[in-house]
């Protein structure tokens, strides 16, 4: 089956050699990505690449980053099978998440692959990866339709829905989990598809649309044993801020002083959103569970089920951005609208 991929490197460690002068770190050029990974001509796939010039490391990420891959994957949208990000694994989660909701009715796989040691390393992580990842998004069933079209990450073995995902691990090359969602894949001798969690389109044949309008007033608040008020009155207060995510205890419990339950109310009554996360990498938010939880829900806050953190920023930018009226939000805000949440 001649398929065609396109290899979108946008920068971080898995891009980089080593310069055998200086022993430096740089990129290298990716139109000589199969002098670097030979194995990729065995495919038999038509294979592009472009790179982001600069490249952009992940912790640098910004709205303009996701707004440009967006609009790059539209451009080519068309003409492959498949597309393969390569991206830096400080906030490829972030970026896999948002992605998931910008590309709107998307019927292909967009993989985000990247690597804890530079691909040009003897020991490197990064090969493995990226010759698994441009398989998977090539992989097709027997009626020629993508086996995974939708945002993805793959990383050591393992295939993961993107807007699910989180970094976990700094220095493990199993660096990344999806804790409260099963895996896409598994990647062995054989690639194992898992269909029955993969999402697939209700109709096929839809156009891509893309939704490049973010807004990011949105802030973070983790709650930790002590806060004081004017923690709370630093980030409710904050000029332009539309939404709060509140990073809360267990299954969704806070403090239940008079003061914070208090400065909580204004703020939702002032038509600020307050989104309730759990700080616990699995599991989910319950406000019915406690009496903590039963006071955030009588205020107003809404509950965030089992989304990540990076999913639901990812989530409140895309909808902040869509919608004017915070009743909409709220309202999408509890749907499951990209397979971010399970209701």
């Amino acid at each position: 089956m001649n398929r065609s991929i396109l290899l979108i490197y946008t920068g971080g460690t898995i891009g980089m050699k080593q310069d055998t002068e200086t022993l430096a770190l740089k990129p290298f050029n990716f139109n000589q990505i199969t002098e670097e990974v030979p194995e990729l001509k065995k495919f038999g796939y038509k294979i592009d690449t472009i790179s982001f010039d600069p490249v952009i490391d992940s912790s640098d990420v910004v709205p303009s980053f996701w707004v440009r891959l967006v609009e790059l994957i539209n451009e080519n949208y068309k003409k492959y099978d498949g597309f393969v990000v390569l991206h830096g694994t400080d906030t490829m989660s972030y970026t896999a998440s948002v992605l998931s909701f910008m590309l709107e009715d998307l019927e292909k796989p967009v993989v985000l692959t990247g690597s804890q040691l530079p691909i040009g390393m003897l020991r490197t992580d990064g090969k493995e990866n990226l010759i698994s990842s441009i398989e998977i998004a090539a992989a097709a069933d027997s009626n020629g339709r993508p086996m995974v079209p939708e945002v993805c990450v793959y990383f050591k073995t393992m295939l993961f829905r993107g807007n699910r995902t989180t970094k976990y691990n700094a220095e493990n090359f199993r660096a990344f989990r999806s804790a409260n969602y099963p895996i896409l894949a598994d990647v062995g001798i054989h690639i194992k598809y898992n269909p029955s969690v993969i999402s697939y389109p209700k109709e096929w044949g839809k156009e891509l649309k893309i939704n490049t309008a973010l807004d990011t007033n949105v802030a973070i608040l983790k709650i930790f044993p002590g806060i004081q008020p004017y923690v709370l009155d630093a980030v409710l207060g904050v000029k332009g801020l539309r939404a709060v995510i509140l990073e809360t205890f267990g299954s969704g419990n806070a403090p239940t002083s008079d003061w914070f339950i208090e400065r909580i109310k204004k703020a939702v009554n002032d038509g600020l959103i307050v989104m309730n996360v759990t700080q616990c990498h699995a599991g989910k938010v319950n406000m019915d569970a406690y009496a903590t939880g039963i006071a955030l829900k009588k205020e107003g806050v809404v509950g965030g089920f089992d989304i990540t953190t990076e999913s639901a920023l990812a989530k409140l930018f895309y909808l902040l951005g869509k919608h004017s009226d915070i009743d909409d939000v709220k309202r999408e805000l509890v749907s499951n609208l990209r397979g971010e949440i399970s209701i």
